[in-house]
């Protein structure tokens, strides 16, 4: 069994990131039967987009742990963006969502700086 994180190892960025990408999944997921009804996709196409697509932030969410995958987090923001020339709708909530991505990346960045700075100020005043 492992050891749970201690409050320095947690990263806000991780955590922010994995709940954007979360809440963007069931979003992505209810597009697919909009692809089929509204915008005639065939079924097996939309299945793939919709679903293929929340599943790919599902999983990404899982493996933010490692710096790459933040990258696979843009990646869909731009695919759930490019969504809108099938679904107008998606123009908007893709921006919504990637507004979301971008603030929750860069806000957790910082915080993850400035909270090392912080911890690191703390040990060298009280471990000399």
């Amino acid at each position: 069994m492992t050891e749970p994180r201690s409050e320095r190892e947690r990263s806000p960025r991780r955590g922010m990131c994995a709940g954007v990408l979360s809440l963007e999944a069931i979003t992505l997921g209810l597009t697919t039967p909009v692809l089929i009804t509204i915008a005639g996709v065939d079924p097996p196409v939309a299945l793939a987009i919709g679903l293929g697509l929340a599943v790919a932030c599902l999983l990404t969410a899982g493996l933010l742990r490692h710096e790459w995958a933040y990258g696979l987090g843009w990646v869909i923001q731009a695919a759930a963006l490019a969504l809108g020339f099938v679904i107008g709708a998606m123009f908007f909530l893709g921006a919504v969502f990637g507004a979301l991505w971008a603030t929750a990346y860069l806000l957790g960045r910082r915080i993850e700086r400035e909270r090392a700075a912080a911890y690191a100020e703390f040990d060298a005043r009280n471990h000399p």
